[in-house]
């Protein structure tokens, strides 16, 4: 798991650590020059880089043809520019990158969070698939304004997590010995209580549309996880 250290140096100062924590989980990837190539349900089989170099030399390739998708948190690498000639470095930087997408997701996430209507798991979700997407609601919640302060829930922290557990099994259960982004969700199932809520129905766009960037996808970015694009994201 990513460490809480890092996350709290570079991340969106305004998600949780475990909120981040759970992110990059469903993101699902360890590489930091990692570049995903999709155009509707094909993902492109790409030479893997192994320098930030040949990272941007793949992007660049493909930027305008395709989603393209780069680095810890599969940020949309056409977002916010013109031409790839505006294209950084930072992409590639593990903390640059972490700040990019997770401030980007913040924004997602608080879009989703208000259309629900209060703080659920469920939104949690729909912002995973918006992320991927780019899209909410026939929305793109990428070029979407912000909709400020947004209450959104979040999962437990580690410790309420063992606490949670000891008390369903019976048993003393260390915090230090499990993975709190991937059981937190099966205590809630078992408590009823699936997390907590940060700050004070679920849609995907069709498939009939026919739009590649507009594909919904469920989330494992490390094969299928890596997903949007900018919706008119410059040619190469």
């Amino acid at each position: 798991m990513i460490d809480a250290a890092f996350i709290k140096q570079c991340a969106d100062p305004t998600l949780s650590v475990e909120i981040v924590q759970q992110f990059v989980q469903e993101i699902g990837v360890t590489d930091p020059h990692q570049v995903t190539v999709k155009s509707g349900n094909r993902t492109f089989a790409v030479p893997t880089p192994k320098t930030a170099e040949e990272a941007m030399d793949l992007t660049k390739q493909y930027l305008g043809q395709a989603v393209v998708r780069v680095g810890l948190t599969q940020y949309p690498a056409g977002f916010g520019i013109q031409s790839a000639d505006e294209l950084s470095m930072n992409l590639f930087e593990p903390c640059e990158n972490l700040r990019m997408g997770t401030a980007l997701f913040s924004k997602v996430y608080r879009i989703v969070s208000k259309w629900y209507g209060n703080p659920r798991p469920e939104a949690f979700e729909d912002a995973m698939l918006s992320y991927a997407s780019g899209y909410f609601e026939g929305q793109n919640v990428f070029k979407a304004e912000g909709p400020g302060d947004v209450t959104v829930w979040k999962p437990a922290p580690a410790e309420q997590l063992a606490a949670a557990q000891g008390r369903i099994t019976g048993e003393d259960v260390p915090a230090q010995s499990s993975d709190p982004v991937s059981e937190v969700m099966a205590v809630g199932q078992d408590s009823g209580q699936k997390g907590s809520i940060e700050g004070q129905g679920a849609s995907e766009q069709p498939l009939s549309n026919q739009d590649p960037n507009r594909a919904p996808m469920r989330i494992n970015l490390t094969g299928i996880k890596v997903h949007n694009v900018e919706p008119g994201s410059p040619a190469k």
